[in-house]
C-alpha cells in the first residue's frame, strides 16, 4: 500500500505564497539592478554568444599526447595582460575577465572567446598564451570576429523558442484539463524561470557570471521538467475529485499532494544527483548549465507540490466548496 503524507497545504497556503513572492521579488530586484548597471545594461549579464566578440583558435605543436592544460590557468594568463601590455592599458580596453576558454581534442587545441579585440590586442593575447602554453602551429592559428548581429539573432531565437514552448504547454494543459489548470501551470512555470533568471542576475552582478546559449537550453529543459511534475499533481487532484467527492475541494487537493509528495521528491532527488556530479566533475564548460538546471529542478519541485496546488485551492468551483 502506498504511503500518503498528511499535507495541510490549504492551511499553510499563505506561507507558501510568502516564500514564492519573496523569491520572485528578490529575482526581479536583481534583474533591475543588472539592467541599471553601467557594465551590464541588461536584465542578465549576457555572454559573448549574445553580444559578439573575438574568437581565437590555437593548435598546439606537440606529439600525440599533449600535456593537459587547465582553463583557469589560461584565463589567469590572459588577465595578466591588463597590467603588463600597453594595448590593454587604457580605460576603454576590453574586459579580459570575460574570457571563455575551451580545450579541444585532449588539449591539442585551445579556443578562446573574448570581447571585441583590435588586431594588436589579438596578437598580444596569442603571444602571451604562446609563452606559457605553446608552442603553437602558426599556420593553424585563426582569429575570427563574431558580430553583434549574430548574437542578437541567437538571443531572438532563444526567446522565440521559450515563447513557443510556453504556448505549447498552455495548449496541452488547456486541452487536458481546463483554463484554470492551464493558467496555474503557466504561472508556476514563469515562477520557476523567474527564480532561475534572478539567481543568475545576482551572480552576474556580483561574480560576473554570464549567460550563454546553454542557459537558454537549460530554461527549456526546466520548463519541460516543471510542467511534467505539475501535470502529475493535477492528474492526482482530478482523480481525488472523483473518488473523494464528499470532501471539499481544498481537502481533495491536500490529499492529492500528499499522495504525490514521495514520487515528486524521489524524482527530484534522482534528477539532482547527476547534476551534482556534473557540478563537481563536469568541468567549467558545463558548470553553469548544470547549476541552472539544479536551481530550476528545486524551484520546479516547489511550485509543483506547493505553489500551483495552493493557488488552485482558492479557485475551486462552488460545487466543491464546503
Amino acid at each position: 500500500m502506498k504511503s500518503t503524507f498528511n499535507v495541510q497545504l490549504y492551511q499553510n497556503r499563505k506561507v507558501v505564497w510568502l516564500i514564492s513572492f519573496s523569491l520572485c521579488l528578490i529575482s526581479i530586484i536583481g534583474m533591475i539592478i543588472c539592467f541599471r548597471s553601467t557594465s551590464i545594461k541588461a536584465p542578465l549579464n549576457l555572454g559573448l554568444d549574445y553580444t559578439g566578440g573575438t574568437q581565437i583558435t590555437l593548435e598546439r605543436s606537440c606529439a600525440d599526447d599533449c600535456i593537459t592544460l587547465n582553463t583557469s590557468d589560461i584565463s589567469n594568463n590572459i588577465n595578466s595582460l591588463k597590467n603588463q601590455d600597453k594595448n590593454f592599458s587604457s580605460n576603454n580596453s576590453p574586459n579580459l575577465n570575460r574570457s571563455q576558454i575551451q580545450l579541444l581534442d585532449n588539449s591539442k587545441s585551445i579556443s578562446i572567446r573574448l570581447p571585441f579585440l583590435s588586431a594588436a590586442q589579438s596578437e598580444s593575447v596569442v603571444s602571451e598564451v604562446n609563452k606559457s602554453f605553446g608552442p603553437f602551429i602558426n599556420e593553424n592559428t585563426s582569429v575570427e570576429i563574431i558580430g553583434p548581429s549574430l548574437g542578437k539573432q541567437l538571443l531572438k531565437s532563444s526567446l522565440i523558442s521559450l515563447f513557443f514552448a510556453f504556448l505549447g504547454i498552455a495548449l496541452y494543459i488547456n486541452f487536458r484539463y481546463d483554463r484554470r489548470y492551464s493558467f496555474l501551470a503557466l504561472f508556476a512555470l514563469l515562477h520557476d524561470i523567474l527564480i532561475v533568471c534572478g539567481v543568475f542576475a545576482w551572480l552576474g552582478y556580483f561574480f560576473n557570471v554570464e549567460v550563454d546559449s546553454l542557459f537558454a537550453v537549460s530554461l527549456l529543459t526546466i520548463a519541460g521538467y516543471s510542467v511534467n511534475n505539475t501535470v502529475v499533481v493535477f492528474d492526482r487532484i482530478r482523480e481525488k475529485s472523483l473518488i473523494d467527492n464528499h470532501l471539499s475541494f481544498k481537502y481533495q487537493i491536500d490529499k492529492a499532494v500528499g499522495a504525490t509528495l514521495t514520487r515528486t521528491l524521489f524524482t527530484s532527488l534522482t534528477t539532482l544527483l547527476p547534476l551534482i556530479c556534473i557540478l563537481i566533475w563536469g568541468g567549467s564548460t558545463l558548470y553553469w548549465f548544470a547549476f541552472a538546471l539544479f536551481v530550476g529542478v528545486i524551484a520546479g519541485s516547489w511550485s509543483s507540490i506547493a505553489l500551483a496546488p495552493s493557488l488552485l485551492s482558492i479557485t475551486s468551483n462552488k460545487e466543491y466548496d464546503e
